[in-house]
């Protein structure tokens, strides 16, 4: 299954999001609770799909996300934002966030998403 980075700055949301991920045997490489943090986590553990929160301190999910994808062109992220955050989350998607989810967490849509999220990545490489 899928490494993934979990970014989310409440603990709670990280805890909720990472065990709705575990039960589908992926794995939780590591945890960030900014942006700052998160660049730093994904550069030094180069996780398979990374679910970024859009509203943090330091630095937000979108500054974050376009980091990661100036490291990465081929980063695969997923946004999570709380409901009401739609012109964020198409900004998040114009700058090439794969998919979102919604808070609360929807244990169906999130294992849904991230399943397509890396399934269309896999399909992607190796079709080039």
């Amino acid at each position: 299954m899928a490494r993934i980075l979990v970014v989310d700055d409440a603990n709670f949301m990280r805890l909720t999001l990472a065990s709705i991920l575990k039960r589908e045997n992926h794995e939780i490489v590591g945890e960030a609770e900014n942006g700052e943090e998160a660049v730093k986590q994904f550069e030094k553990l180069k996780p398979d799909l990374v679910t970024m929160d859009i509203t943090m301190p330091v630095m937000n999910g979108i500054d974050a996300l376009k980091a990661i994808k100036q490291l990465d062109s081929e980063a695969r992220i997923v946004v999570c934002s709380a409901m009401g955050q739609q012109k964020v989350v198409v900004e998040a998607i114009e700058l090439g966030a794969k998919d979102f989810v919604v808070k609360p967490f929807d244990e169906n849509r999130v294992l849904e998403t991230v399943s397509r999220v890396l399934n269309e990545s896999e399909i992607t490489s190796t079709n080039s």
